[in-house]
């Protein structure tokens, strides 16, 4: 299969978030979820959110590829929290739907975080990091996007340039 899915997980669709995706997938390559556009609440312990848009994106996600690459602002030094929500989720699949959690082992992740500046503190990389292995995932990497002014930074978009070929 070798397809690659980016989850945006960002408050704002068209924001800075976009536009570093847009860069890395400049040659239209890999598919793009915008989380925002889901209906995806937080964790339950009773699975009462289990009819919302988690589980069926979940499904597409594990049947049509193997990399997942989560794009995120940096938030408060951390990821959104709507991708918060969405790692949290992940629960769903390791007690309320364990066989579909199972599917992802063996596949890859990777990270794209952007801010306004370089300055992303170390260990934000940590959760994605540690919940691919908990997962059995591959991790490939991750790099931080910047900005000057509205446009990405030039060490940045080489920094992605060399992501991509990560991936």
């Amino acid at each position: 299969m070798n397809k690659t899915v980016i989850i945006q997980g960002s408050s704002n669709s068209f924001g800075n978030t976009h536009k570093v995706v847009n860069y890395l997938n400049k040659d239209k390559k890999f598919d793009v979820i915008d989380l925002k556009t889901k209906n995806i609440g937080a964790f339950e312990y009773d699975f009462s959110n289990a009819n919302d848009d988690f589980l069926p994106l979940m499904e597409n996600i594990i049947a049509n590829y193997d990399t997942i690459i989560f794009a995120t602002p940096v938030y408060w030094y951390t990821m959104s929290g709507m991708l918060k929500d969405f790692f949290d989720r992940m629960s769903d699949l390791l007690h309320y739907k364990k066989e579909l959690g199972r599917q992802l082992r063996g596949k890859n992740m990777a990270m794209l975080s952007n801010s306004a500046g370089n300055d992303r503190r170390n260990g934000f990389e940590m959760p994605f990091v540690e919940s691919a292995k908990y997962l059995g995932m591959n991790y490939l990497g991750d790099t931080h996007a910047f900005f000057n002014g509205k446009e990405i930074s030039e060490n940045a978009k080489k920094q992605i340039n060399d992501f991509r070929k990560l991936i």
